[in-house]
């Protein structure tokens, strides 16, 4: 494995260290030497490769933004109904082939649904380090970066379904996703609530994207 390569490795290792410390202690907790810790790194290795607490959480959030929306690339995206139906290219690139309302709210649900289990450490810390943006601006450009990619994907889905002002949608789409984890995960009856339900996620995802849609 070449320098680079390694390089790359240990970057991702810390990221995902980081994250994990976030979501068990919060910010408190995220320290450069306690990363190295959690990562099994010798000491002095975080802060080699992020100098700054700042620079480290933005690699968080550039690191939770590719894991969420691999959750999508691992086979939760919905498949168009008919590609053969797909308008033809324009110059701004091919349009989406229609999909299927049902399709897409099964495959919405299916990746709440980890998020809620599987995942849940991840969305926490995910919604911890958010926060921080609003209190340092030179975080809020890297969490802009880091979100357009959730915002994009949806707005593709959801102009496959036919969507006027996909973009628009999307944003609605998205907010309404993240209230409904930070409800089930960390909201006032969060430890009250029943374990998730496909069936019922399904149902809920159908609904706001009928709503995105409107």
């Amino acid at each position: 494995m070449s320098a680079p390569e390694r390089g790359s490795d240990r970057r991702t290792l810390i990221a995902d260290s980081a994250i994990e410390l976030v979501a068990a202690a919060g910010l408190r907790g995220l320290t450069h030497r306690a990363v190295d810790g959690a990562a099994g790194l010798p000491a002095g290795s975080t802060s080699y490769y992020f100098r700054t607490r700042t620079a480290l959480i933005g690699a968080c959030y550039a690191r939770l933004a590719e894991l969420d929306l691999g959750d999508f690339d691992g086979g939760a995206t919905p498949a168009p109904t008919d590609r053969s139906a797909a308008p033809a290219p324009t110059d701004q690139g091919a349009a989406p082939a229609p999909m299927d309302r049902d399709a897409a709210a099964a495959a919405v649900a299916a990746v709440l649904y980890r998020w809620l289990t599987t995942g849940r450490s991840r969305q926490l810390a995910r919604f911890e380090l958010s926060l921080e943006a609003a209190r340092n601006p030179e975080l809020a450009t890297e969490l802009h970066r880091a979100g357009r990619g959730s915002r994009d994907l949806a707005a593709g889905i959801l102009a496959a379904l036919g969507a006027a002002r996909p973009a628009e949608s999307a944003e609605l789409l998205v907010a309404w996703a993240d209230g409904l984890l930070y409800d089930r995960l960390a909201g006032a009856l969060a430890h009250t609530r029943p374990a998730p339900d496909p069936a019922e996620l399904t149902s809920t995802a159908r609904r706001m994207i009928d709503a995105a849609l409107a």
